[in-house]
């Protein structure tokens, strides 16, 4: 049975710790920030960073464990780099084009 290096399981957890604040704290930034368009950088950013703290841990931990160097996280990192920042632009275009709400007409 194969186990991680105490330096490996350190690192691992620390990076997954990492990861868990860097979440909370985009989260905290979604609550806290006023406009839309000021909230749809705290969580970007947040989940940004978090996956590339995962994708790294088990990148480290796959790595180490079958003795050879894995990369198959980093193709789910790819995706998510790519496609976050195409929805996160759709988001805000919507909002753009969305007329302020004092303007919504209002059927009884």
């Amino acid at each position: 049975m194969n186990t991680l290096p105490l330096w490996a399981a350190i690192a691992v957890a620390l990076l997954l710790i990492l990861a868990g604040l860097v979440t909370l704290i985009g989260s905290f930034g979604l609550l806290r920030l006023r406009s839309f368009f000021q909230r749809m950088h705290a969580p970007t950013l947040g989940m940004t960073l978090g996956a590339f703290c995962v994708a790294l841990a088990a990148t480290l931990v796959a790595s180490l464990l079958q003795g050879r160097p894995i990369f198959h996280e980093w193709l789910i990192c790819l995706f998510l780099f790519m496609t976050a920042p195409v929805t996160a632009i759709l988001l805000m275009q919507s909002a753009i084009r969305r007329p302020p709400p004092d303007q919504h007409t209002h059927h009884p």
